[in-house]
């Protein structure tokens, strides 16, 4: 059934015409699907169409299943490559904006680890009091609404879903239509691996190199670098990102590690300015979860351990942030962790933060609304030109995870290792089948976690030179404005590589010899704004639009009067491998709404400005420079 939740959003948000003229029945499955056209309708639902997307957004629900299974997908662009990528969140508060924002971050971080994916996310609504068994009916539930999207969309882990889950998703739907599986699937297991972690160790050792050229700006001036074996560091949110950075830091350069002074949890937080047991809290981590209360009772409070008098514990989490490291990580699951003042519910305001010289960004924290942009922008005008205080926005430098996971794209699954289609769905046979090729499979997913590391390295370190390079080239520039930059770069160089042929339609073509009614049948057939007319070798000779024959008619001419009578003989085209802009210059230029693809004298198919408008991002080709 629908979540109750979704449920009352979607009826109070939509009217009921909507309901009547968009809903897709598939068997018990149910689809709203709106696309970058449906303006009004994605603001009902509280997003708001710019340059960048979204390409697609879908409400969908099983109506017929006992427990509630439904949610949100969005796919955002698909500049950089198709399908898009990004993890599917389950918490029972989701909208489509919280995805849409989500979606957004995706497309601007596959765009920055310079990968070949679009931007895409997914959300489950989690229903109350979930049961182990009712849970694992949910996620199967969902995996089979999102088979639907397939070639559009790829999901991976994200909050409230894991790596076992995707291992039930890609039993549903086939191993190459799911990332970050389990190693016996040959998969890359971002959150067992570390992947985001090791992005943001990357980040962390890279600026520490690039620093010294900020001292030219002049809030870096009197800017003091530490060696890496004497950076110190907190860490807000010790979870699958923060306990892994942690890890990570130690793993990288054992030779230089850095303190870690600090971290906080959802009952609080620890710190020593000696150093925390680092170690100790990571292996409580993965048997607990939450570790400062825990740690604080076992081994503070009842003193087994009298050489941590240094340690602190405070049952206010956030408070963390009001104490002093060079370096701050924010890497829990928190949009605002801060702003200028309380207006916003940030975890910490400005005027209360402790003293740090970096911020690298672990949690996701990028936001297309435009009044959170705004709240961002005033955040780091305090904290980067007043406080001086450098701050790595979160996709440029969390991207290890979707690195970790592409690779899973990159690399593909050999066809004698996927899932026979006739036991896809069937878990037991697939058990078998899996144990099978376990060696192969573990091989692969060696082979794919290399990859992805070199990848990872390669790339985050490029990120940061260039938004060292930004901020020294534009003094009066933000952090969070080079970033988008960086990104946005990507993606419109990508979209200028794109020609008439990635996204040409089938064009509808009928003989000379035919009469005006069957023109007219054609079109309606079609759906199409134009008709090719075509001589008996397939030349194109002319063409036929709903407007001529809406003319035609207009004027009395008879509905089986020759096309010769009502077509257009000097058509304007243009062929495959003409780029976007060109075909978008060319239907502004000419005044017209469509155009034929010709190759060879032969018709390919067509363009039209609303094939445009649906699968290009048009908007951002006309605001770049040439």
């Amino acid at each position: 059934m629908i979540p109750s939740r979704m449920h009352q959003f979607l009826h109070d948000a939509l009217p009921d015409l909507i309901w009547k003229n968009r809903l897709i029945k598939d068997g018990p499955f149910r689809f709203l699907e709106f696309g970058p056209l449906d303006v009004d309708r994605l603001q009902r639902l509280g997003i708001k169409v710019d340059r960048l997307g979204p390409r697609l957004v879908s409400c969908m629900w099983n109506d017929e299943s006992p427990v509630e299974i439904g949610g949100f997908l969005v796919v955002d662009n698909l500049a950089m490559g198709q399908p898009s990528m990004g993890g599917t969140r389950m918490l029972p508060d989701i909208t489509p904006d919280t995805i849409h924002n989500l979606a957004r971050g995706m497309t601007l971080k596959n765009a920055a680890a310079d990968l070949p994916f679009g931007g895409g996310k997914s959300g489950i609504i989690r229903p109350e009091n979930l049961s182990k068994e009712d849970r694992y009916e949910v996620i199967k539930g969902f995996a089979r609404l999102l088979r639907r999207y397939k070639k559009m969309y790829i999901p991976g882990p994200d909050v409230g879903t894991n790596d076992a889950d995707m291992k039930t998703f890609a039993i549903e739907n086939g191993l190459n239509n799911v990332v970050s599986k389990p190693a016996d699937m040959g998969g890359n297991r971002i959150d067992e691996l570390g992947g985001a972690a090791n992005g943001i160790v990357v980040a962390t050792k890279a600026l520490l190199e690039q620093l010294p050229r900020l001292k030219q700006l002049p809030q870096f001036k009197n800017l003091i670098i530490p060696k890496p074996s004497d950076l110190d560091i907190i860490i807000q949110g010790f979870g699958a990102v923060g306990a892994n950075v942690a890890r990570l830091f130690h793993e990288y350069d054992q030779d230089n590690c850095p303190v870690i002074k600090g971290i906080s949890d959802e009952n609080g937080y620890l710190l020593n300015s000696k150093g925390l047991p680092w170690k100790q809290l990571f292996d409580m981590w993965k048997k607990v979860g939450a570790v400062t209360q825990k740690y604080f009772h076992d081994h503070i409070l009842h003193n087994k351990t009298p050489d941590l008098n240094r340690m602190v514990f405070s049952n206010s989490c956030n408070n963390l942030l009001t104490e002093s490291a060079f370096c701050m990580i924010p890497a829990s699951p928190v949009f605002n962790y801060l702003d200028v003042d309380a207006s916003s519910n940030p975890a910490m305001t400005t005027d209360r933060m402790g003293t740090w010289q970096i911020i690298v960004e672990g949690a996701n924290t990028y936001s297309p609304n435009p009044a959170r942009k705004a709240e961002r922008k005033r955040m780091e005008r305090h904290v980067y030109r007043d406080k001086g205080v450098l701050i790595a926005t979160d996709y440029l430098v969390n991207s290890g995870g979707v690195i970790y996971a592409a690779h899973e794209r990159i690399i593909p699954t050999p066809d004698h290792l996927l899932i026979p289609k006739d036991i896809l769905g069937n878990s037991t046979a697939i058990k078998g089948w899996l144990e099978k090729n376990r060696d192969e499979f573990e091989t692969l997913a060696e082979r794919r976690r290399k990859a992805a590391v070199e990848k990872l390295e390669t790339v985050i370190r490029r990120n940061m030179k260039e938004l060292i390079d930004g901020l020294c080239k534009d003094a009066d520039s933000l952090p969070c404005e080079i970033a988008e930059q960086i990104s946005v770069q990507r993606i419109a160089s990508m979209e200028k590589s794109r020609t008439a042929r990635d996204v040409m339609e089938n064009a509808p073509t009928i003989g000379v010899d035919k009469n005006m009614t069957d023109a007219a049948r054609l079109l309606v057939d079609a759906h199409a704004p134009i008709v090719n007319i075509v001589s008996e070798n397939g030349k194109l000779i002319g063409i036929v639009t709903n407007w001529d024959i809406t003319k035609a008619m207009a004027s009395n001419l008879p509905m089986d009067s020759p096309l010769t009578r009502v077509m257009t003989a000097d058509v304007i085209t243009n062929h495959p491998d003409a780029t976007i802009i060109d075909c978008i210059r060319k239907l502004e230029h000419h005044e017209i709404s469509a155009m034929p693809i010709v190759e060879e004298n032969k018709v390919v198919g067509f363009i039209s400005g609303d094939i445009l408008a649906r699968q290009t991002l048009f908007r951002l080709l006309q605001t770049m420079k040439p």
